[in-house]
């Protein structure tokens, strides 16, 4: 039986979730499988990728081939390099302690790598929600100064119609004021004694 490492899809449409599985290789995808030993989250950034590294090492000492994508995320959480030196182990091209000692220098600088990438990924975040806000702020003011413009365009062409309004009705009002009545009150008085 000729054995696979291989993804099985899980999720949703459009938010794809996949379980890192062995499987016999004329097994449909998400089909039966002999053993699940690990999951991959390709939505998350940095993607997500749980593999259980002791089965994984047993099942490609055992013979079994990873399809090409799990073969690159075996390769990145280190159980490739981890098989290949233990074959070096086998043949006697080095001892196990070399072997364990420049496993355990690459995963650390693989660890570093990985921290830093994150860092990166986060300031490129921090600097891409300051620009927006720079942005949105610069857009705010223009259209605050937009709106202060048009306001005061309103009230000054409201003030210069008040002031046409009240020089239409002032002139009338000045003229009953200065119109001198027809007697005057003391004269009236006079009168009447």
């Amino acid at each position: 039986m000729p054995t696979k490492i291989r993804l099985q899809r899980k999720g949703k449409k459009g938010r794809p979730f996949y379980h890192i599985v062995i499987a016999d290789g004329r097994a449909p995808r998400d089909g039966k499988f002999i053993e699940k030993i690990g999951t991959y989250n390709p939505i998350s950034k940095p993607a997500d990728i749980d593999i259980n590294f002791d089965r994984a090492l047993y099942w490609l000492q055992t013979g079994a081939q990873p399809s090409d994508t799990v073969r690159a995320l075996l390769s990145y959480s280190g159980v490739m390099y981890r098989n290949h030196l233990n074959r070096g182990v086998l043949k006697g091209a080095l001892s196990q302690e070399a072997a364990d000692v420049k496993f355990n220098a690459w995963m650390e600088e693989k660890r570093l790598k990985i921290e830093r990438k994150i860092k990166d990924m986060e300031l490129k975040q921090k600097e891409g929600k300051k620009s927006a806000l720079e942005q949105e702020k610069k857009i705010n003011e223009e259209r605050a100064a937009a709106i202060a413009k048009r306001r005061a365009a309103e009230i000054e062409a409201r003030v210069a119609q008040a002031k046409a309004e009240a020089a239409e009705a002032a002139p009338e009002e000045v003229v009953e004021e200065t119109r001198l009545p027809e007697e005057p009150p003391q004269a009236e008085a006079e009168t009447a004694e």
